[in-house]
Formats: structure tokens, sequence, C-alpha cells
């Protein structure tokens, strides 16, 4: 079943409220026998909690604020926000990275972006799958094009989870820092996190997907199936929290803003904000590089982004890839 005919009902439900099977089956063109069907279908391909209740009838456990992109550009519009040359709202896809990447060939335009919905195989760092609820979070994907070669882009993931950063705490989410390269957490738990894929030419042009996982609204259930502490951002915000398509604009603007700067400046631009949000900054830390272990002083990072580490008096720098930091406290 495509997830059409799963959005048939979605939108139905997304207000939060009863709907009777048979306004349901009018929209879905279908039988009243058969909704529940397709309601169970929904229940297990999306993970949607749907409720059930003789004389009322179904309803989604909380209100859904469907992605649209008539709305983000309404949002852009009214706030005079920067808008993205393309712009894609995918219902299921296994990962908007992998999409965007595939979009990158066939020659669309640096800064387009892409939303899903769903994520089957949505993808974290270091070969982590991101779990990817549907409705509830943000999965967004950017396009960033450069005539330099893959080298440039060393800083480009660190710019970006700045940019997000900043976007969130702007809307309220004071605490949230990050953690290097590019995870977003708040009160040490994860809030968001970022997947930058290059590929290109030695020499240039190359290509960058700016890939973003935010956490906006996760039940318990989905919850459980992630390996490390987390939080959403309604928790953070409560009834402050904006709606989901104006969050989108907001985002998409900022990133682009960034893009521009950076194609100018490279990670200049962004070394004194690191210094702002950098939540291991002068702290003990562990550097995991496989096996091996490293332990030292957190010094910030240097113009490619790599990570310094105080370590007898002298520092040592750690680039990204299949590094991770950790806290020694």
């Amino acid at each position: 079943m495509t997830l059409e005919h799963h959005r048939e009902i979605l939108e139905i439900l997304a207000d939060g409220e009863f709907h009777s099977g048979e306004e349901l089956a009018a929209a879905a063109g279908i039988s009243r026998t058969a909704v529940w069907k397709r309601l169970r279908r929904t229940i297990d391909e999306l993970g949607v909690d749907i409720e059930a209740l003789r004389g009322k009838g179904y309803r989604l456990s909380h209100a859904l604020e469907m992605l649209d992109a008539r709305r983000i550009a309404d949002h852009s519009r009214q706030q005079g926000l920067a808008t993205a040359p393309r712009l894609e709202i995918l219902s299921v896809i296994d990962s908007s990275n992998r999409w965007m990447m595939d979009e990158a060939l066939r020659g669309t335009p640096s800064g387009s972006v892409c939303l899903a919905e769903y994520q089957t195989a949505g993808k974290g760092r270091r070969g982590r799958r991101w779990i990817s609820p549907f409705g509830g979070n943000l999965y967004l994907s950017m396009l960033y094009r450069t005539a330099a070669g893959p080298g440039a882009l060393g800083g480009l993931s660190i710019a970006a989870g700045l940019t997000v950063a900043k976007v969130l705490r702007d809307a309220g989410a004071r605490e949230v820092g990050v953690k290097w390269p590019n995870d977003l957490l708040w009160r040490q738990r994860k809030l968001a996190g970022l997947l930058v894929e290059v590929a290109g030419e030695q020499g240039g042009p190359s290509r960058a997907v700016i890939g973003l996982g935010l956490n906006l609204r996760m039940s318990g259930g989905e919850g459980a199936r992630i390996d490390q502490p987390w939080v959403d951002l309604e928790e953070i915000l409560g009834d402050a929290m904006p709606p989901r398509n104006l969050l989108a604009a907001r985002l998409i603007a900022a990133l682009r803003g960034m893009a521009a700067g950076f194609a100018r400046h490279g990670l200049a631009g962004w070394r004194d904000a690191w210094r702002d949000f950098d939540l291991y900054r002068d702290r003990e830390v562990v550097i995991l590089l496989g096996e091996k272990r490293e332990r030292g002083i957190c010094r910030g990072i240097d113009e490619q982004g790599a990570l310094l580490l105080e370590q007898g008096g002298g520092l040592t720098p750690f680039h990204g890839g299949e590094v991770s930091l950790r806290s020694a406290e």
C-alpha cells in the first residue's frame, strides 16, 4: 500500500478528534468494513497510534501537523525568510539524504531541500540508524554545491550543527548545545543529529547533502528503540513549541544562509559561535577511535573543524568520521 492511501485517512485524523468510520470510508473511497483493515495497516506500517471507540469512531492519540510546502512558503513569506529553490515533501522514503544524493546527480540546484514524513532507513553518524516515526519529527536534507573539492567541506557539518542549534535557542530551547562534531543535546540528552555526506572530484566540483533529524514529538514506545538518552522539543518547550511547518521554514532559511556564508568564508565565521555552544569546552573527555582511547582536555576546534585535545601540554587534532567523543566524568 502506498502512503497516499494512508495519507487520505491520516489527513482527516490529523486534528486528533474522533471521526466516524463512514466519514473515513467516504474520504478513502472504500467500504466501511475496509476502514479498519486500512487503519490496521497504517498502525503496522507507519507506527501511528490510532484509537478506536465504539459509537465515536477513530482518532490519533495526538494531533499531527502534516508537512505542507504551501504552509512552509507562507511562513517564509510572512517572516521574510529565504526559501529553497526546490522544496519536496516526501511521504515515505528510505533516507532523505539518499534521495537528495540521487537528485543531485540529476542536476537539482544547490540549496534544494526535501522533508520526509517517515523514513524506513534513516541514517545517523557511524552507520547508526536514526529512528524516524511518522509525522512527529523533522527529517530534512539540503543539497550544497561548491566548485571546490571535498577537502574544502571539512567544517560544513559543524557550521550546520551550530546553525540548527541557534534556531532552536531562538525558539526558546536555551540550554541546547553541541557535542562535537554536530550532535545537539539538551541537558545531556540528544535532541537532534546531523549527517553530512560528501561526493565529488578531488579538485572540484563537489557536493554535500546536509541531513538533519530533529525530535519534535517522540512517544515512549518509539523512543525505547533509541540506544542513548534522548529528548524531544515538546518536552523542552511545551505549549510554546512552534508549528512544525514554521520551524521547517526557519531551519531552511537558516541553513541556506549558513551555506552562503560557508561558501565565502569557510568555517572561520563559526569559530566564535562554537565557543558559545560547545558543551565539552575545557572539560576532560575521552576520544574513541575503534578500540583505541585518548584522554585529555577539550580545547575547542581548529580552522578545519578538528577537535583539539590537550594532552601533556600539547594540542592534538582529531577529525570526524569514526571518531567519537565521550565525557570522562
